[in-house]
Parts: structure tokens; C-alpha cells; sequence
């Protein structure tokens, strides 16, 4: 049979296919494990439903989701790994908003968040539970407000670390009933946790996720809840707002974001798998269960409601007078 094609039809024809592998090759991901990072200790809500999440797109695109917790400095350590590390996909961050009140909270940080890193999705959001020690002669609200106008100074209320949503849902409530609690940070979720059950800290706003069954146990007492309606988790808690301070609304929130300049092929299939995965029925039934949300939102719609969620929070911390060097 004759070959009829020119060398320069074969030359074209080799350019195209070559490219159209180069496409392939791009578009390919992920060809390796994949880390992400939480900048929290384990056993918080971010580490939990990292992992969560990580499982999932594993199972999903064939690669390994490392986690790899990198607490420290108000999620600042870990965040900047990720804002330095390459944009290529295979490091993310497993974020909060911690991270929108950081923005305002501290006033050195390594890097910018809207500027250094890549809105990918937001996963869920949870109510915060305001819970007190047995010891803590406060049955309700009132009387916890009471208290504490009645000694001054004299409560404590623990919290993750500074910027984090159990801070700022401490500081928005000092704020909003006119008390004089003292913040006690600590390195993580879990020790916070610890130190009220063991009676060291009086009192602290905690994921509704974790600590309601530890209040449903009896090892800490129930006050109210942070959202703007009762938990399924929690129906017979009210509300802060129901119970006194009206208006009073802060959850914990989490997103997914990379390094900035990551390829929007990569950050849109990662948008898409998660919310697949935050759609999915029985996903939904286990995350109503711990009281855990789903988010659904564009990686455009993600970063504008960070924008605002910005703007929210460096409004309480101006309030508050919080500021951290």
C-alpha cells in the first residue's frame, strides 16, 4: 500500500498528538498521593473531617490523602507550609474560620490569605456548644451571666488557641453580655477539652460535633448552643440568642483551599468531588448525627463568602479590643 502523506502532513500529525498527550498528562490528577495539611492538633473538627474527606477522594481518584497535622501559632505554621509549597495540587489545607479571623486577629503573619492561597470548597459548618464544668454553680445562661458580674475576673473559659471560632464565640459573647471572663488559650481542641472536664477551666464554646456527648454523659453541663436555631443534636438546648443574648451567632466552619496559582482544572475536579461527596445521603445522615452541615459552593462562591466572613469577624475583634503581634 502507498504511503501518500507528505513529511509535513507527518510532521503536523505528530505536533498534534504530542500535544494532545501533553493535554492528557495535565489534566491527569492526581498521579501521586496527595497531603493535606491541618494546621490543628488531632481529634479537633478539621482533623476529623479531614480524614473524613481524605478517605473519600481516595477511594474516589485512586491516590493516597495523607493527613498531616501541623498545629501551632493560631493555624498559622501549617497554613504557611501550604501558601510556600508548590501549586500543583498535591498539598492542601484543611482550613476554618479560624483563618478568616486571623486575618485581623494577628498583625504579622507570613502570608495573606486571599492573596497566597486558592479557595477550593467549603465542607460543612456545626454549631458551638456552650458548656461549664458540674462544679460551676450555673444551670442556664442567666444565671452563668450572673455569676460572672458577680466576680469579675474570677471565671475562666478555655479555647483552642488564639483566632480560633471557640475564641471569637468566647469574645463575641463577653462582648454581647458585658462580662469579664478571662480566655485561657491552649494548643488544641483536645487539651481545651481536657482542661474542663477536669475542672481546671470553668467554661468554653466547643464544636457541637465533640462535646455534646460529653454533656449528654453528665461530664459537663449544657448552657446553650451558638447558631441561629436549635440543634437536631441537641433539642432540648436553647439557643444563646433564645436564652438571652439576641442576635448572638458564631459556628466553625471548614473549606478546603491550595496554594495560590494551583491549575483551575485541579482546584475545579476537587471542588466537584467534594461536593459529590457532601451530597451523597449517607453522608449527610452520619454528618447530622455529630450536627455537621454541608456546604455547597462554587470555588468563586467560596472565596467570596470568605471576603465576608472577613469582614465579619474583624468587626468583633475591633470590638473586642483582641490583637495579637
Amino acid at each position: 500500500m502507498a504511503f501518500n502523506k507528505s513529511l509535513p502532513q507527518i510532521a503536523g500529525l505528530v505536533a498534534v498528538a504530542c500535544l494532545a498527550t501533553g493535554v492528557l498528562a495535565q489534566t491527569a490528577y492526581p498521579t501521586k498521593p496527595v497531603k493535606i495539611i491541618v494546621p490543628y492538633s488531632a481529634g479537633g473538627p478539621a482533623d476529623i473531617y479531614a480524614r473524613f474527606i481524605g478517605d473519600r477522594l481516595q477511594k474516589t481518584l485512586g491516590q493516597p490523602f495523607v493527613i498531616e497535622n501541623r498545629p501551632g501559632a493560631g493555624a498559622i505554621i501549617g497554613t504557611d507550609v501550604v501558601a510556600k509549597s508548590p501549586p500543583d495540587g498535591y498539598t492542601l489545607l484543611m482550613m476554618s474560620n479560624t483563618h478568616t479571623v486571623n486575618e485581623s486577629l494577628f498583625t504579622k503573619k507570613p502570608y495573606s490569605l486571599m492573596r497566597d492561597l486558592a479557595p477550593i470548597s467549603p465542607v460543612n459548618y456545626s454549631d458551638l456548644l456552650l458548656v461549664v464544668h458540674p462544679s460551676v454553680p450555673a444551670n442556664n445562661l442567666k444565671e452563668l451571666i450572673a455569676l460572672a458580674k458577680s466576680r469579675p475576673g474570677a471565671l475562666n473559659y478555655a479555647s483552642s488557641g488564639p483566632g480560633t471560632p471557640y475564641h471569637m464565640a468566647g469574645e463575641l459573647f463577653k462582648a454581647m453580655a458585658g462580662i469579664d471572663v478571662v480566655h485561657v488559650p491552649h494548643k488544641g481542641s483536645a487539651e481545651a477539652r481536657t482542661s474542663v472536664l477536669a475542672g481546671n477551666v470553668q467554661m468554653m464554646f466547643d464544636a457541637i460535633t465533640t462535646m455534646a456527648p460529653l454533656a449528654q454523659a453528665g461530664k459537663v453541663r449544657a448552657i446553650a448552643t451558638s447558631g441561629k436555631t436549635r440543634s437536631s443534636i441537641t433539642p432540648d438546648v436553647p439557643t444563646l440568642d433564645q436564652a438571652g443574648l439576641p442576635g448572638y451567632d458564631a459556628v466553625i466552619w471548614l473549606g478546603m483551599m491550595a496554594p495560590v496559582s494551583t491549575p483551575k482544572p485541579i482546584v475545579d475536579q476537587l471542588n466537584s468531588e467534594i461536593r459529590r461527596i457532601a451530597s451523597l445521603r449517607e453522608v449527610k445522615d452520619i454528618w447530622a448525627k455529630q450536627g455537621a452541615v454541608p456546604m455547597y459552593m462554587t470555588s468563586a462562591e467560596f472565596g467570596k463568602f470568605m471576603e465576608q466572613d472577613i469582614q465579619k469577624w474583624a468587626k468583633v475583634v475591633a470590638f473586642s479590643g483582641a490583637k495579637i503581634d
